[in-house]
């Protein structure tokens, strides 16, 4: 009865999900088995329109009789183009409009093959969203093509209506038709601001996590008390989280996650998450939500964008987080749940991370004597990485390049924000490759005595170096690792530094008496800890083996 194409499954699936009743459908070949699909469909009212350019206008009329979206449905080649007058209307009329095409595989585009053309983006600024799906074989390709529907049936009705495109590359065979019953497919749906609704899906949870991610701490957060927040859900917030309450939050998530048991990671295991904030660092944590999603998954963020970092998303919720937190406090009863004091004792228990000489241990030994008010800023990597190890001082602000994770910028970015703090004390913690890579950061003449550098030196990336499964030889090996002999200190004295360096324990604890100093010096400093990267990664090993016991 329906096509074996899962991504048309997806797609018919969908489209009855969110309501869209109404198909007119084009004649074609490699439109056949999302046609033989959806006439098949019960509740699906279809209608055949021979010529494209008459089909998306008579679909505009549907559209416009409902006061709701209306689809188009058409052949690969240049019948996608015929309905460009259409979809041109329906954009400036603002009337909800869905343009299904089908496609060839997109191997074939452009190898003289019959009806074939670049289709995905066709419309250009002419629609709201465009998506292309993936001809689904594996498990990930499926989450992918659900998440691409949603967000594009989302958008016609967002920010104002009007027209969306969604292409479907078809491969062949496509005339077999074995499927009996639409797939269950997850369902993502837009709220904007709180709804009353939100009150009884909250409370009917006990199960309830928060991940906070990255966040500027000038962001303003809910004027309700965090404790009352802390004691409903196991809130978990990295050090780029800047949490307001850092001795509250559940931190360490690494170490927290490694190693469970299946018993233990069903009792940790979310029924509602809500997220929040930017980029989280934690790989961990991801695989941990994904191999066990929660039964919700709600974001909240300003802008209304679907972000489906866990898998797992069910709901988007549009609004600032600080007035989504606040009506939350207030929804919540006065039983306080047991899960997060299973989060919180688990964390009570972690053995303090102790490491001898290395990277992880002159991290830790920078992040503990943190002053108060100062800020810490990491460079990507390593360095970010392994600050998550140690227990952050109160009233610290953390700030790192997180949007995308690069190595570039990452100094420059730091000394901008010192630039314009002269009265608080920037801590620079930082990689080789990412100093060396961005040693212009220090070729202006705009940062005073309040930047303190801790380059971390061990000739060459040790995050590669720590990849699991990754083994390279001697020739590889170089050109991956990227590994050299440099030194920051020429540059450094060269720019009006004040030079440290360490070499081994004894020389580290010297040099930090004069880094952590306020008023150590009128010059700025750069403190060049040496390490190597194998014993690095040893050690850091050996410590989450310690965990295992």
């Amino acid at each position: 009865m329906y096509t074996d194409k899962k991504n048309i499954l997806q797609l018919a699936a969908l489209l009855r999900a969110h309501g869209i009743r109404r198909i007119v459908l084009c004649p074609g070949s490699r439109d056949i088995p999302l046609v033989q699909t959806f006439t098949h469909i019960p509740g699906f009212v279809c209608y055949p329109v021979t010529d494209e350019r008459s089909a998306g206008f008579f679909a505009i009329g549907l559209a416009l009789h409902d006061n709701a979206p209306a689809a188009v449905c058409c052949t690969s080649g240049s019948a996608l183009l015929n309905l460009h007058p259409a979809v041109s209307e329906a954009y400036y009329q603002q009337i909800p409009l869905v343009i299904i095409s089908a496609d060839r595989p997109a191997a074939w585009i452009g190898q003289m093959d019959g009806q074939t053309l670049p289709q995905p983006g066709v419309f250009g600024q002419l629609v709201k969203k465009s998506v292309n799906l993936p001809d689904v074989r594996t498990e990930e390709d499926e989450w992918f093509c659900n998440r691409l529907i949603n967000e594009a049936l989302l958008e016609t009705c967002h920010h104002g209506k009007g027209p969306v495109h969604i292409n479907v590359p078809i491969s062949e065979p496509f005339f077999q038709f074995p499927v009996t019953r639409l797939p269950e497919a997850r369902v993502i749906t837009r709220i904007q601001e709180w709804d009353p609704i939100l009150t009884d899906r909250l409370l009917s949870y006990q199960k309830r996590m928060v991940v906070a991610g990255q966040a500027n701490p000038k962001q303003s957060f809910p004027s309700v008390s965090p404790t009352l927040l802390y004691k409903h859900f196991a809130w978990i917030a990295e050090t780029i989280g800047n949490p307001v309450m850092a001795g509250e939050t559940i931190c360490h998530i690494d170490q927290l996650l490694y190693p469970m048991d299946k018993e233990t990671q069903e009792a940790m295991r979310p029924e509602l998450l809500i997220t929040f904030g930017g980029h989280i660092i934690s790989k961990r944590l991801k695989k941990f939500l994904r191999q066990h999603p929660p039964i919700e998954h709600w974001h909240v963020c300003a802008d209304g964008e679907v972000t489906d970092l866990f898998e797992s998303l069910t709901t988007v919720i549009e609004t600032e987080p600080s007035a989504f937190w606040k009506q939350a406090a207030e929804a919540l009863n006065k039983s306080e749940p047991p899960y997060p004091q299973i989060w919180k004792a688990k964390l009570k228990a972690l053995p303090c991370p102790t490491f001898d000489y290395s990277e992880m241990h002159a991290i830790g030994e920078v992040v503990c004597r943190l002053p108060a008010h100062s800020i810490l800023h990491l460079g990507n990597s390593s360095t970010v990485r392994y600050a998550q190890l140690f227990d952050l001082p109160a009233e610290v602000e953390v700030q790192s390049n997180r949007g995308v994770n690069g190595i570039e910028g990452s100094l420059s970015a730091a000394i901008g924000y010192a630039a314009a703090s002269p009265d608080k004390l920037n801590f620079i913690l930082i990689g080789d490759l990412s100093f060396f890579y961005d040693m212009n950061a220090l070729w202006n003449p705009n940062y005073r005595n309040n930047v303190r550098i801790l380059l971390l030196n061990n000739e060459g990336g040790e995050i590669f170096h720590a990849l699991p499964g990754l083994s390279l030889d001697e020739e590889a090996h170089r050109f991956v690792i990227g590994t050299h002999h440099a030194s920051g200190k020429a540059w450094a004295e060269d720019r009006g530094f004040d030079y440290l360096q360490a070499h081994n324990e004894s020389e580290l604890q010297t040099a930090l008496k004069t880094f952590m100093q306020p008023a150590a010096t009128p010059h700025p400093l750069l403190l060049e800890v040496f390490t190597d990267k194998t014993r690095d990664t040893q050690l850091l090993k050996a410590y989450y083996h310690k965990l295992k016991q």
